[in-house]
């Protein structure tokens, strides 16, 4: 396919997609109909159904990515007439795509396009997630830091964080931690958090931002009384958890945050390194 081909094409199914109220991309089947290069409204139909299968299939629901609308056209002499039509988001179009006359040039280019704009929606969904779990831990990470120092403060040891912290994460997850490392095969030289998803990282930090509190105001000062509390609100976490249908100890464990925070780290640097300077 001809490069000046390719850039009218992609110029083409830019300018007819549409933007919702709440920002949602989408595009009118009647008008990727003629980019698809099908003259019979009937016949596109039948691709379109087969993408609802193929939709269904993948476990996605149907109404998410094809909703009928309709619409009034006009035939001449200030008449007009209204017709139905479907609203497709990205997803759709490419399944649309997939299901379409492969003969046809337009829906060969159609399938590289929008499997390439729908890969990269989904990498920009994946580096949002992992960037999010980033801040995750690190929130972790500062909020552990204050409890160790109240800690230290109130009770004059440094060993006592160790105990209360193994305590709130046996509250947690009905397991000790050394047993959470080893469901997860955790290294024992890194911390169990590293490897936990975001959820579990940010219920950890509530119940850690509880236990801050309520160990300063109620000046508390020994082992026995932090870790208490730190149990309590561990419990506490999970019940909720337990209740939304999520079970800390059951879930899978996530990708070695260091490794996650290296790679967008890397990313990044590319990312900027290819933005070309202004003249």
């Amino acid at each position: 396919m001809k490069t000046e081909i390719i850039r009218s094409l992609t110029n083409n199914f830019e300018s007819y997609a549409k933007t919702t109220k709440n920002g949602v991309e989408f595009w009118l089947a009647r008008d990727l109909q003629i980019l698809l290069g099908y003259t019979q409204w009937r016949n596109f139909l039948n691709v379109v159904d087969k993408a609802k299968i193929a939709c269904k299939t993948s476990n996605h629901a149907v109404s998410d990515h094809f909703a009928d609308v309709s619409k009034m056209v006009s035939l001449g002499s200030s008449a007009e007439t209204e017709i139905q039509d479907i609203m497709l988001t990205r997803y759709a179009c490419y399944l649309i795509a997939q299901n379409g006359d492969p003969r046809k040039e337009e829906i060969a280019f159609a399938q590289t396009y929008f499997a390439i704009q729908t890969r990269k929606l989904e990498l920009i969904e994946k580096r949002i997630l992992e960037s999010e779990r980033i801040s995750a831990r690190k929130k972790l990470a500062n909020t552990e830091k204050e409890l160790s120092g109240i800690i230290f403060e109130q009770t004059g040891s440094v060993k006592n964080f160790g105990i209360i912290r193994s305590k709130g994460d046996k509250a947690l997850f009905g397991y000790s931690t050394e047993q959470m490392k080893n469901r997860w095969n955790v290294p024992k030289d890194r911390s169990l958090a590293d490897f936990a998803p975001t959820i579990i990282l940010k219920a950890k930090d509530f119940a850690t931002e509880i236990t801050i509190f309520n160990a300063k105001t109620q000046q508390m000062k020994t082992e026995t009384q932090i870790s208490s509390e730190h149990i309590t609100n561990n419990q506490s976490v999970r019940k909720t958890l337990l209740e939304r249908g999520i079970r800390p100890e059951s879930l899978p464990p996530d990708e070695d945050i260091k490794k996650v925070a290296k790679k967008l780290q890397i990313e990044n640097k590319k990312s900027v390194e290819s933005i070309a300077p202004l003249d």
